[in-house]
């Protein structure tokens, strides 16, 4: 019988396949003592079997480019952590063997993490992965992961690790659904990159059985078990309209009656270019520069390095608008040379700009680099700092440009509730704002945007962040300037129309989305759009804004 279950649609497009469950973790190794002697062998063994982890999470990030490298990359400096691996030779040291020490280490880490409520507790489910990588070439099992099979099939599974999500065959999996994570999880991200359809923080997904067929639509969070025969007609009649759609959306996005909207692309450095062109993006609103330094987490990269990773975006986008983000290092992403090792809450402490304050020969090599990349290029450059808190960071960070003699526009990324209330006093040091919805929502409902139980939190369409949206918006438009939003919230389509109904001046998003989003703006006026944002703000929850909207949107 059909029965219909409710996710967190975080991937657009709908799947129907068989179900296939995601690898077993690997279990936890007997915890025997070994004698004193044999400390220093099982110690060479764990390092060993970190390096070579560490070396295959570089490879697979090597070979899925794009956002995925990033990811990936950063899960190997994990695998690598001084102090992890410390306490592993601690560990061992006092009798555990190295797939034990291995073990307890991580599990004294992830419990640290886990039960301290901060941005970093996010990323258990990778120090998982990490963990379950190690321990396997320990105990010398296959690695958990993606199942064999020879027919395509949806992946099920508690969490996808972004190791196993970079290298997903879309030809294979049609799609997946995971019991854990939120719409801004690297899975979620990396769905979205893949183009995969996807739904995550589904309870009992885990329950559903091998081999059971279910249809899942990573638009609106439904999956279908065992969907009818017009069930199915219906889901892939509307996947065609929806191609169709697609198709005869082309160029600049702009709404129904002609008012436009700059439809830009988040990349990750200069493999995502190429996408970002296929798909129509008019520039980049996006450029996160965290790439560059994860080569090396004990020095900045070098001048050289860096103007040349800048030119080769620059060049991609000529006439085209290209917005740059100086690095966001601390928190989620730390950098042995940059970050406190010892903050009780990085990701209420030295983050973002405030890494670069401290740092100000890290943010005057990156600024000079950006100089030095657009010299001579027809390209419209924009330089944001984030986690800019208020007009003194602005200022801060508008007389380091200028220091550098960078010829570019000036902004401040809002993703601290102070900052969109005082978006205008902001505004007096900045040229621009633009809204990094994922961390606005994690901060304005102290809800971490990985944890999968506080989702409902990190949902874009809660009313509250739709409110400080439109403060942003208001007063970048009192001081005739521009608002844009480069978070996950512009990859939904309706959504975009909300958004810009609340007066944001420009969407930017992964680039699988942005056809899509132009889709939905050429169906809709922006009179239709501003009364959609209204009832959406006018509702009380994000389930209640978004039928709001929809409503509204659907002449309803």
């Amino acid at each position: 019988m059909e029965t219909t279950l409710r996710g967190v649609g975080v991937s657009h497009g709908v799947a129907i396949g068989e179900v296939r469950h995601m690898g077993t973790a690997v279990l936890e190794p007997p915890a025997k003592q070994i004698a004193p002697e044999e400390a220093e062998r099982e110690q060479g063994r764990a390092r060993q079997a970190v390096d070579a982890v560490a070396a295959d999470l570089i490879a697979r990030g090597n070979l899925a480019g794009g956002e995925a490298q990033g990811v990936l990359e950063a899960q190997a400096m994990m695998a690598q952590d001084p102090e992890l691996m410390a306490d592993v030779d601690r560990r061992i040291a006092v009798g555990s063997t190295a797939e034990r020490g291995v073990y307890d280490a991580f599990a004294s880490y992830r419990a640290l993490l886990a039960n301290a409520g901060e941005y970093l507790a996010g990323r258990v489910a990778d120090l998982d992965d990490v963990r379950n990588r190690i321990v396997a070439r320990l105990l010398g099992v296959p690695m958990p992961g993606v199942p064999d099979s020879d027919e395509p099939y949806v992946l099920i599974a508690r969490d996808l690790a972004p190791a196993d999500t970079a290298l997903l065959d879309p030809a294979l999996v049609l799609g997946f659904v995971t019991e854990e994570g939120g719409p801004t999880s690297h899975s979620a991200i990396l769905a979205r990159a893949l183009g995969v359809p996807a739904v995550v923080a589904l309870p009992g997904a885990q329950e559903l059985a091998e081999g059971t067929v279910i249809a899942v639509d990573g638009s609106t969070g439904d999956i279908f078990v065992e969907p009818s025969a017009a069930k199915r007609a219906e889901l892939e009649q509307a996947a065609i309209a929806r191609k169709a759609a697609l198709s005869a959306s082309i160029g600049p996005g702009a709404t129904s009656d002609g008012h436009t909207v700059p439809l830009l692309a988040n990349i990750g450095g200069p493999a995502d270019v190429s996408a970002a062109l296929e798909a129509g993006a008019e520039g980049v609103g996006l450029f996160r520069t965290e790439f560059l330094f994860l080569d090396d987490s004990e020095r900045a990269p070098s001048e050289e390095k860096q103007i040349e990773a800048y030119r080769a975006v620059l060049e991609a986008f000529p006439e085209g608008r290209v917005v740059v983000r100086v690095l966001d290092a601390g928190a989620d992403k730390p950098l042995a040379f940059l970050t406190p090792a010892d903050e009780p809450n990085p990701a209420l402490g030295v983050r973002g700009l405030r890494t670069l304050l401290d740092h100000p020969e890290v943010l005057r090599t990156q600024l000079t680099a950006l100089a030095k990349a657009v010299q001579g290029l027809p390209v419209h450059l924009e330089v944001m700092a984030p986690m800019v808190a208020d007009r003194t960071d602005a200022k801060a960070f508008a007389d380091a440009c200028r220091e550098a003699g960078l010829s570019a526009k000036f902004g401040a990324m809002v993703e601290i509730p102070s900052a969109a209330l005082r978006s205008r006093s902001i505004l007096q040091e900045v040229e621009f704002l633009s809204l990094g919805t994922n961390d606005l929502a994690q901060y304005t409902f102290a809800a971490d945007r990985q944890v999968g139980a506080v989702s409902r939190l990190q949902d874009p369409w809660q009313p509250a962040l739709l409110d400080l949206v439109a403060l942003s918006a208001e007063g970048a438009r009192a001081e005739g300037k521009s608002c844009g939003v480069c978070g996950e919230a512009a990859s939904d389509p309706l959504l975009a129309c909300v958004l810009t109904g609340l007066g944001v001046t420009s969407l930017s998003m992964g680039a699988a989305s942005i056809p899509y989003v132009r889709s939905a703006l050429a169906q809709h006026t922006l009179a239709q759009c501003e009364r959609a944002a209204a009832a959406a703000r006018a509702a009380d929850t994000a389930d209640e804004a978004r039928t709001a909207a929809q409503a509204v949107l659907s002449g309803e």
